[in-house]
This record gives structure tokens, C-alpha cells and sequence, in this order.
């Protein structure tokens, strides 16, 4: 009896721990940003820098001396800001309804393989997304721009709604599966069509869910780097149309930042702070919405009851599932009409040598993406090895142990919820001035993925959050009256029941270290590097192989080339995860069965 009590103080002291390093986390971030920026704020002036229009910086201005360059950021603080709320338009609008389709509208024999394609365009990386606004959507819309030029905030706005759909789309469905059959069935019970109780009953229950996949989409989009330059035309202009070039403090960052001064760099990463700030905003307001969520009205003004009956009359829910097909067509025709072109231009240039090939440094001829995949393989093994047990125990923690609305749990989904909202570009500062340093000043395999890890930590906190609200507390009660404790129900019962779900946090997870570039830039290497000899030596992603190679547009066969081996990797990755998933809830049904059984034997 007391071994099991030290058991499970321990077990709970150790999730406890897992949930306090999100907090740490938080805060040595926001920890650096203050520190490696306060000068800069100082020395050029906080109002001057962040509503200054004029930015021409000087990379021989010091933080000692009177600045004569000009670091002005709010131009480029609006296009951030506009291409955001583009991309959540769009994206979330898409992402929302498309979840909708996938859990109350789509075909049983279609489900698993439409989330398939979700889960595949999460795995995109955003270089690819990047040339496909370069090269098919940009000349697309160049034909309706009066300039000629597609790129501009219209672009920049689509491209990043694609990106984020897959997010919205995978927490929202979660969030949506988790409400209990009871508020479906007692609104058709009262004479509600399917349609009305999804749209009256399920959907209000789920706006939790919903409204944090929408916080880390607006993370996403807020810090998405690579895209953003490849198709926003990069000119420090206020947006003030669809199609003229403008510039985002993250594509700022990620030009400047390679030869950057020293006021410069301080500069870029107040930039960084700033960005922050904004994603701190965002949780707030996401804190008191989902407050007000939670909370009984007593009654509804007359104004919401006129337009609720005005929606009735219009038949409202009967639009919104045709809106939910629409949507989910469209998804499905963006990842098919993506991964064709890339089928097509890449497949013809792809060789045995061109990826299994012994590279080499001098003759252009022989490249070969081998050294490129075993650093992402690499960088995939050591992420997910840290971050799925820290996540998993952090929502085991928050869902299992923690008393419901404490303010300790307040401050741990508020640092998740910061960290799902911290852009990448932010990350590379932060692991190449952190973990570089510590690990002997010099890029790394390691650095890299423990900056990336960081970045994992909130999507596995979320996706396993929300899979543990499936498993029913009837599987916990029957485990307990069978005399288990709480560590072995979590373990045997619970966590089994909810491997799904953490599958599919899984797939996410390698999806973002695979689409990642900006932070293992400044982190692993930015060029080309040969075969990795270890955890403590250079490496080049796939992803940051495929913008070297077209970065000068040189290389483009070996580009396309590489964009379908990284295609091919993610496509092979989540139909592993698919068949795992289904023969481990195969199983689980069944052990779940067994215990039904037991704790209807036990009763009696």
C-alpha cells in the first residue's frame, strides 16, 4: 500500500514537472528576447522603432554609438498583421468547415482516407508551398493585378490559409468528436434536422477546441518565414492593395540576418519581440473567449434572437453542410493539383543517385540528397523522442491530475498556447544564440532539434488534450473498481484509449520538423552539407536543401526532385501512422470490451 502511494506521488510529481517546463520554456524565451533587445529599444527608441516608416539600417552602427541608420518596422508591421488576418480568413474558414464535413458529413468509407489527405498537407514543407505561389499561383493572379506582378498580400494571404488548413482542420475534427453523443441526440430528440444539431448543438459545445486550433493557426501564420518571402515581393511598403509587394517583420528577420551590424541584429530581434507581444494578445483574448464559452447565459438579447430566426428562416445549417462539401473539395483539389505538379516536374530528374549518391563539395554534378535525409531523419528521431513524452505527460497532467480552471493550470494552457504562437523565426534566434552557444558556438544536428522541439511541444500538448476527452470515464471507473490505481488506469486504460489521437499528434509533429527551415538555417546549416558523422556536426534538411537548390534558380531540376522525395517521405509516414492507428484501436476496442465486461461482473 505505501509502495503504491510513493508510486503514484511520484508519477504525478513527474507529469507535474513535464507541464512546469512549458512555463520555463516561456519564459527563458521571453527571458532572451528582453535581454538580446532592451538595447536596441534603447538606443533607437521604442515609439521611434515600432511606428517608424523608414527602415534603412546601417550594419556599421553600434550599440554604443548614435545610430545614423533608420529602423522603422510599422510598415512591415501592417503587412504582417494584414497576411495574418488574410490567411485565418481563409484558411480558418476553410479548416472549420472541412473539420465539419470530415466528423458529422463525410461518407464512412471516405473518412480515412480524406484525413489522410489533412494529414498530408500538414506534412507540405513551406519551401513547397513557397514555389508553388512562385510558379503556378503568382502568374495566376498576375493576370488580374494591374501590374502584371502576382505577388503582394493576395498571395502571400492564400498560400498561408493552405498552410494553416491542415492545423485548423486536425484540432477542430478533435475538438468536434469529443462532444458527447447526449448534446447530438437531444437535439434531434426535440425535432432538429442532422444539420441543425450539428450546427446548434455539437459545434457551440466544441468552440473551446475550435478557438484554440485557431490560436495556433494564427501562431502559424504569424511566424511562417519561408513562404512569406518567396511570394509577398519583400518592398517595406504599406499593403495597401491585393498585389503590391510588401515585406513581414518575419521575412525581415530571415533576409537581414545573415549580415546584420550589431544595432541591426538587435533590431531584428526586437522585431522578434514585438511579434510576441502580439501572440501574447491573441492567447489573452483567446483566454476570455473560451471564458465566456464556459459560462450559462441566462437569456439572449432580442438583437442575436431576430438573426438567429432570420438564419432559421434562410435555412442556415442546409447552406453550411453544402459549404462543408465545397470546402472539402477544394482541399482535396489543392493536394492532388499540388502534389501533380510536383509528380511532374520532379519524378523525371529523380535517380538512385540523386538520393543514395556519395556527395561532393566540388562537382555540382554529383549532388545528392542523401546527407540531407539522414539529417532530417536524424532531426525527426531526436524531436519526437523529447517532445511526444513531454507532451503526452503534460496534458496527462492537465486532464488527469490538475484541478479544472486552478490558476496553475491557467499559466501552463496560457504557455502553451504562447509557445503555439511563437513564429519559427523567433525559434532560430533563440537556438542559435541558446543552444548553438551551449553546444560550442557552432551549428549542430542536435541545436537544431532542440530548437525544433520547442516548437513541437504545444501541437502535442493540444492534439493529446483533446484525444484523452474521448476516452469515457466509464473505461477509468471500471478500471479503479477493479482495483487499479491511478497510474495503471492512465497507462493501461486511458493513455491505449487515446493512442489515435497522439498517432495523430505524432504525424503533426514530424509534418512541422519536416516542413521547418527558417530555424535550422541558423541552427544546423545553410548550405549543402555532406554525409553528418553525428548528433554534434552540420546538416542540411530536406527542406533546407530544396531552397538551396533554388535559391539562385540554378538548381531547379534538383529542387523539384527533392520537393518529391519530400513528398514521398510524408505520404510514406502517414500510411504507417494510418495502419499502426487502426490495428491499435482494433486492439484497444477489444481489451476495452474485456473490461466492460470485468466491471459488469464486479457489480453483480
Amino acid at each position: 500500500m505505501i509502495k503504491t502511494k510513493i508510486k503514484e506521488g511520484i508519477s504525478k510529481a513527474l507529469f507535474a514537472i513535464a507541464a512546469v517546463l512549458c512555463i520555463v520554456a516561456v519564459a527563458a524565451i521571453f527571458l532572451f528576447l528582453i535581454t538580446e533587445s532592451f538595447p536596441a529599444f534603447r538606443k533607437i527608441g521604442f515609439f521611434r522603432f515600432l511606428f517608424g516608416e523608414t527602415w534603412k539600417p546601417n550594419v556599421d552602427d553600434r550599440l554604443t554609438e548614435t545610430p545614423t541608420g533608420q529602423y522603422g518596422i510599422w510598415k512591415m508591421l501592417a503587412g504582417t498583421l494584414v497576411s495574418t488576418v488574410g490567411a485565418v480568413g481563409i484558411g480558418g474558414t476553410l479548416g472549420f468547415f472541412t473539420a465539419v464535413f470530415l466528423s458529422r458529413f463525410c461518407p464512412v468509407k471516405l473518412k480515412g482516407a480524406f484525413y489522410a489527405v489533412i494529414n498530408l498537407l500538414a506534412g507540405i514543407p513551406s519551401v513547397i508551398y513557397g514555389f508553388f505561389g512562385i510558379y503556378v499561383l503568382s502568374p495566376m493572379l498576375g493576370f488580374l493585378s494591374p501590374n502584371g506582378s502576382g505577388s503582394g498580400v493576395l498571395a502571400t494571404s492564400i498560400v498561408l490559409g493552405i498552410m494553416i488548413l491542415p492545423t485548423v482542420t486536425s484540432l477542430s475534427k478533435i475538438a468536434l468528436d469529443t462532444v458527447p453523443k447526449g448534446y447530438y441526440e437531444g437535439a434531434r430528440a426535440i425535432g432538429a434536422t442532422h444539420e441543425q444539431a450539428v450546427y446548434r448543438a455539437v459545434v457551440p459545445a466544441a468552440r473551446s477546441g475550435i478557438a484554440a486550433s485557431l490560436i495556433l493557426a494564427v501562431g502559424r501564420a504569424l511566424g511562417e518565414t519561408m513562404a512569406v518571402t518567396m511570394v509577398a515581393g519583400n518592398a517595406v511598403n504599406y499593403p495597401t492593395s491585393l498585389f503590391k509587394s510588401f515585406r513581414t517583420l518575419t521575412a525581415n528577420i530571415v533576409m537581414e540576418m545573415g549580415y546584420a551590424g550589431e544595432l541591426q541584429m538587435g533590431a531584428l530581434v526586437a522585431s522578434g519581440v514585438v511579434l510576441l507581444l502580439f501572440v501574447l494578445l491573441i492567447v489573452l483574448a483567446g483566454q476570455v473567449l473560451r471564458g465566456k464559452n464556459g459560462r450559462q447565459r441566462n437569456g439572449k438579447k432580442r438583437g442575436i434572437a431576430a438573426v438567429e430566426r432570420w438564419l432559421y428562416q434562410l435555412k442556415i445549417e442546409k447552406i453550411g453542410k453544402t459549404v462543408c462539401w465545397a470546402s472539402a473539395i477544394f482541399t482535396g483539389g489543392v493536394l492532388f493539383f499540388l502534389i501533380g505538379w510536383i509528380v511532374v516536374n520532379g519524378a523525371p530528374h529523380l535517380s538512385w543517385k540523386f538520393v543514395f549518391g556519395n556527395y561532393s563539395i566540388v562537382d555540382h554534378a554529383s549532388y545528392t540528397i542523401a546527407p540531407s535525409l539522414a539529417a532530417t531523419l536524424m532531426t525527426v528521431a531526436v524531436s519526437i523522442a523529447i517532445s511526444v513524452p513531454l507532451g503526452v505527460a503534460t496534458a496527462v497532467y492537465l486532464q488527469e491530475y490538475a484541478k479544472k480552471n486552478s490558476k496553475a493550470v491557467k499559466i501552463i494552457r496560457a504557455s502553451i498556447d504562447i509557445l503555439s504562437g511563437v513564429p519559427s523565426i523567433v525559434y532560430a534566434l533563440f537556438g542559435a544564440i541558446t543552444f548553438k552557444m551551449w553546444l560550442g558556438g557552432n551549428v549542430s544536428i542536435l541545436a537544431g532539434s532542440f530548437t525544433v522541439t520547442l516548437m513541437l511541444l504545444p501541437i502535442v500538448v493540444r492534439s493529446t488534450e483533446e484525444s484523452l476527452l474521448t476516452v469515457s470515464d466509464a473505461l477509468r471507473a471500471g478500471s479503479f473498481a477493479l482495483g487499479a490505481g491511478k497510474v495503471r488506469t492512465i497507462f493501461k486504460i486511458v493513455l491505449p484509449s487515446a493512442l489515435p489521437g497522439i498517432l495523430t499528434a505524432v504525424i503533426l509533429a514530424v509534418g512541422r520538423v519536416v516542413s521547418e527551415s527558417a530555424p535550422f538555417i541558423y541552427t544546423m546549416g545553410s548550405s549543402i552539407q555532406p554525409m553528418p558523422n553525428g548528433y554534434r556536426s552540420s546538416g542540411t534538411t530536406l527542406a533546407v536543401a530544396l531552397y538551396c537548390f533554388a535559391g539562385e534558380g540554378r538548381y531547379m531540376n534538383e529542387a523539384f526532385a527533392t520537393a518529391f522525395v519530400l513528398i514521398l517521405l510524408v505520404f510514406c509516414l502517414n500510411v504507417l501512422a494510418q495502419i499502426l492507428g487502426k490495428a491499435l484501436t482494433k486492439k484497444w476496442k477489444g481489451e476495452e470490451n474485456g473490461v466492460r465486461k470485468k466491471h459488469q461482473r464486479a457489480k453483480r
